[in-house]
C-alpha cells in the first residue's frame, strides 16, 4: 500500500467526524414569523406619538436675548415643537391630532410618517385644550389660504366651540366649512374605534376665552393622561395622584422648573405647577407611580429642555421622565 494512503484515510475520518460535530451542534435556523408577527402587532396597536414638547411661544422664543435663546435663532433646534401628541389606530387606520399648534405643518407630516400601515396627510379630527395661542391657532392654517380642508373634525368642548364661532377669522373655518365640530362634554368618552377612546376632563386655568381640558387617551390595552395647562394641582377639583393612578401614562404640565425663571413677572398672572412643586408631591409615589410621569409643555426658559443640566438629570434620578420629541408609545 502506498504511504501517501494511510494519511489520506486518518484526513478523511477526521474530515467526516467534524461534519457530523458540526451538524449535530448547529443552531436550529429561526423562523421568519416572528418579524410578521411584530408587524401584524403593531398593525393591531394604538400609538401615542410626543409631536411637541415646548409651551405655546416656541423656543427660541420672540425677542428672547437670554441664553437659552440667543443661539437657537441662527441654529434652530427642529426638535423644538409646541406641545402636541399624535394618536395612531394602526388597526382601524385612523389618526388624530391633539392641540393645533402654529407647528401644525410640521406635525401633520409627523403624524403622516408615524402610520406605516396607511397613507393620511390630513388626521380623522383635531382634539382642542383651550384658547391659548399655542394650542388652537394652528387652525389657521386649516382654512382656506392654507389646506382649504373639507369638513375636518375638531372636537371642542362648548367655550371652545362659541369662541371660534363668533371671533374672526376663525368663523371663516366654519362657513367655509373647512372644519365641523364634534362636540365634546366633560367626563363623557369618546368612543373613535373599538381600540381607541377619548376622555375630557375640566381642568383650572386662564379660562379668558374658553374652558380648558386635559384628556385620558385609552388605547386597547393601555391609557394615558395630557394635562399640557393647569393652574396650581390643588385648584383642581380632582386628585392628581389618584387619577395618576388610574392611568399608564401621565404627560403633565411642566411649564417652569421654578420660580427664579420667571422673576421679571408676576407669577400669579401664570399660576401653573413647577416642577419642583410637582415631584413634591408626588414623591412619596411608589417608583412604579413615578415613572408613569411625563413632563411636557416646557417654557423657553425651562432647564429640562438641556438633557445635560443638573435640573435635567435630577428630575430622572428622582424617578420621572422628561417627554421627548418623537417618543412613541403604544397603548
Amino acid at each position: 500500500m502506498n504511504s501517501v494512503e494511510p494519511l489520506k484515510l486518518i484526513l478523511h475520518c477526521f474530515l467526516l467526524a467534524f461534519l457530523l460535530f458540526s451538524c449535530k451542534d448547529a443552531p436550529t435556523p429561526q423562523p421568519e414569523v416572528s418579524e410578521k408577527q411584530e408587524q401584524k402587532s403593531l398593525e393591531q396597536s394604538v400609538s401615542l406619538v410626543v409631536l411637541g414638547t415646548v409651551q405655546d411661544a416656541g423656543s427660541p422664543q420672540i425677542a428672547c436675548n437670554k441664553l437659552c435663546c440667543k443661539d437657537l435663532f441662527n441654529n434652530p433646534d427642529h426638535t423644538r415643537n409646541v406641545v402636541s401628541l399624535g394618536v395612531v389606530d394602526h388597526e382601524y387606520k385612523k389618526s388624530y391630532l391633539l392641540e393645533a399648534t402654529p407647528d401644525v405643518g410640521e406635525q401633520l407630516k409627523a403624524l403622516d410618517n408615524f402610520s406605516p400601515s396607511f397613507s393620511k396627510p390630513i388626521p380623522d379630527g383635531i382634539f382642542l385644550t383651550h384658547a391659548h395661542i399655542g394650542h388652537y391657532t394652528g387652525l389657521m392654517y386649516i382654512g382656506y389660504e392654507a389646506l382649504n380642508a373639507n369638513k375636518l373634525a375638531v372636537y371642542a368642548m362648548p367655550k371652545m366651540r362659541s369662541f371660534l364661532s363668533k371671533n374672526g377669522p376663525w368663523d371663516q373655518l366654519i362657513s367655509k366649512e373647512n372644519i365641523i365640530f364634534k362636540n365634546l362634554e366633560e367626563n363623557k368618552r369618546e368612543v373613535l374605534s373599538p381600540s381607541l377612546a377619548i376622555t375630557p376632563l375640566l381642568v383650572p386655568h386662564r379660562d379668558e376665552y374658553s374652558e380648558t381640558v386635559g384628556y385620558i387617551i385609552e388605547g386597547g390595552s393601555k391609557s394615558a393622561l395630557f394635562v399640557p395647562d393647569i393652574d396650581k394641582w390643588e385648584r383642581w377639583e380632582k386628585d392628581i395622584v389618584a387619577v395618576i393612578s388610574t392611568v399608564d401614562y401621565a404627560f403633565v404640565d411642566a411649564t417652569f422648573f421654578d420660580n427664579e425663571e420667571v422673576n421679571h413677572r408676576d407669577i400669579s398672572e401664570i399660576p401653573h405647577p413647577f416642577v419642583i412643586e410637582s415631584m413634591a408631591l408626588f414623591d412619596g409615589l411608589p417608583a412604579n407611580e413615578r415613572k408613569k410621569i411625563h413632563f411636557i409643555h416646557l417654557n423657553h426658559t425651562n432647564p429640562l429642555l438641556n438633557k445635560e443640566s443638573p435640573q435635567y438629570k435630577e428630575v430622572l434620578s428622582r424617578g420621572y421622565n422628561v417627554a421627548e420629541f418623537h417618543q412613541i408609545i403604544e397603548l
